[in-house]
């Protein structure tokens, strides 16, 4: 969404974003259109708006009379635009990515990998000469991926293996002999070790077995679930998994995972190695700045079992949503151990105007109503799906509105 940005009078000011959207298959057709303002329902599928320097996908700015991406901006000079620490940790590099993500159909399961294995699979590609844009290349860069996303709607998920137990009587609910030599594993130790097993187990079991044991899963799912009770909603989605991806062992696999729920306002943290998939909704999602997806399922697209396998974390149990802390009732910060990024929700109304402490580079993000931002007696207007670039030099400014503003910076 191209904005008008005002004159700079000889200073150089704020930066106004013109994003890029990505229309993965999932998207919705409706989301991201009306939050920028266009028209709804869109002529194709607007899965992910991206605001950031991402090589993939980089926001454009207005410099003076021309146009460049911020990928370019930030590159021209680091220590101006980032900041010298953030310059100092990272490079030339803008650490953090940030997203309205929209789905309208579930993402597939999938998992990211440490800083550490990312670095070694991103050189061991290299070296065997595998393209970047190579269909079955598991490492675009050399950088880790940990993310959070906050909910704009109700947002259902899942995240990270259900504790071995309760997944145990989950499927002891479907009364399906089939699965127990799938289950023996965890039967024998009802705990990650046995979760792991299971896993590869279901993930190396034979093609030819793989469609009837999931064909006969997702029937049981669909008898049980209509019967109520635990583990309904789990159920149902294993249902609507088997009718998208008929076959395919990511719908078992599913089953293993813990179902959130998000409301909005409410985030969850997903460090390396935890399996997931985003199911339905939108949210504003904030990760370190790569593109590096490990899937397990639930895709036509390449599954590396053994190198999924050796990346996934795991450990089972619930997952936690992340408390927004605030310390003056108007911006909410999302606690995560991430230097890459700090996201946090201002919440505007009329009478006040937060001054926010500087951290850097920074991407805000309108998401409601509308706000003014105000540097050096310049002001610039953010309405609703705007976004604006501000650069580590550009030193303090204020909001002002009436709305939410999401605020992204780095974590350093």
């Amino acid at each position: 969404m191209a904005v008008r940005r005002p004159e700079c009078y000889g200073r150089r000011c704020m930066d106004l974003l013109d994003n890029v959207i990505q229309p993965y298959a999932w998207g919705s057709r409706t989301a991201i259109a009306e939050l920028l303002g266009q028209p709804s329902p869109s002529t194709s599928c607007q899965a992910e708006l991206w605001l950031g320097a991402h090589p993939g996908g980089p926001s454009r700015v207005r410099r003076g009379s021309g146009e460049q991406t911020l990928l370019e901006t930030i590159r021209s000079a680091p220590e101006r635009e980032l900041g010298e620490v953030v310059a100092r940790r990272f490079g030339q590099d803008l650490p953090f990515l940030l997203k309205v993500l929209a789905a309208e159909t579930p993402l597939s399961l999938q998992t990211h990998p440490s800083l550490s294995q990312a670095r070694e699979g991103y050189a061991r590609e290299n070296a065997l000469g595998v393209p970047l844009g190579a269909p079955h290349r598991n490492y675009k860069d050399a950088n880790h991926k940990p993310e959070l996303i906050c909910a704009l709607t109700p947002f259902d998920a899942l995240c990270g293996f259900r504790r071995a137990d309760e997944t145990l009587a989950l499927f002891d609910l479907l009364g399906l002999g089939a699965l127990e030599p799938l289950l023996a594993p965890l039967r024998a130790s009802p705990d990650a070790q046995g979760i792991a097993r299971l896993f590869e187990a279901l993930m190396t079991s034979p093609r030819e077995q793989r469609g009837p044991l999931v064909g006969a899963v997702v029937s049981a799912c669909a008898a049980r679930a209509g019967q109520g009770g635990p583990f309904a909603e789990e159920l149902r989605w294993a249902v609507r998994l088997g009718e998208l991806y008929p076959g395919d062992p990511g719908v078992i696999g599913a089953l293993l995972l813990n179902l959130v729920r998000l409301q909005p306002g409410e985030a969850i943290y997903l460090s390396a190695g935890n399996l997931h998939a985003y199911l339905h909704g939108v949210g504003v999602e904030i990760m370190a700045n790569s593109d590096n997806v490990l899937r397990g399922g639930c895709t036509p697209k390449h599954v590396d079992v053994p190198e999924l396998l050796r990346v996934l974390d795991f450990r089972c149990g619930p997952i936690g949503k992340v408390q927004a802390q605030s310390s003056d009732g108007v911006e909410y910060v999302y606690p995560t151990p991430t230097e890459e990024f700090r996201l946090s929700r201002l919440e505007l109304r009329p009478g006040v105007s937060p001054r926010p402490a500087r951290r850097g580079p920074e991407i805000l993000l309108c998401t409601r109503g509308a706000a003014r931002l105000s540097i050096g007696g310049e002001v610039l207007p953010l309405p609703r799906g705007s976004s604006v670039f501000v650069s580590a030099s550009d030193g303090a400014y204020t909001l002002e509105g009436d709305g939410v503003v999401f605020r992204a910076t780095a974590g350093v």
